[in-house]
């Protein structure tokens, strides 16, 4: 499985990012999606998840009502829009995935892309 990220840039707060996630995989319709990202100095943290279904999602307080996650079967993409985005939101952003359930732990996740960066000014 690879996952290739995208999307990512340097933009000014309030403004809006949408970022893609490829995965090359045998069946995408299998796998769970999460994105996670990682700030300098800081450990990976949970931002949002889909289910293999598409039909469920789960974010991290910090980015409920501005981020939303989707997921599109037949492009093998699975999407983050960024909205309203806060310096705070400043990490490398990183894509993962598994088979099975939804989760928002990072030790579930089999494979993970190269990770892009965004980043937010003020």
């Amino acid at each position: 499985v690879q996952l290739q990220a995208s999307g990512g840039g340097l933009v000014q707060a309030g403004a809006s990012l949408r970022l893609s996630c490829t995965i090359s995989a045998r069946d995408f319709r299998t796998y769970a999606v999460g994105w996670f990202r990682q700030a300098p100095g800081k450990e990976r943290e949970f931002v949002a998840a889909i289910s293999y279904s598409g039909g469920s999602t789960t974010y991290d307080d910090s980015v409920k009502g501005r981020f939303t996650i989707s997921k599109d079967s037949a492009k093998n993409t699975v999407y983050l829009q960024m909205n309203s985005l806060k310096p705070e939101d400043t990490a490398v952003y990183y894509c993962a995935c598994r088979i099975g359930s939804i989760q928002s732990g990072s030790r579930y996740y089999n494979d993970w892309g190269q990770g892009t960066q965004v980043t937010v000014s003020s």
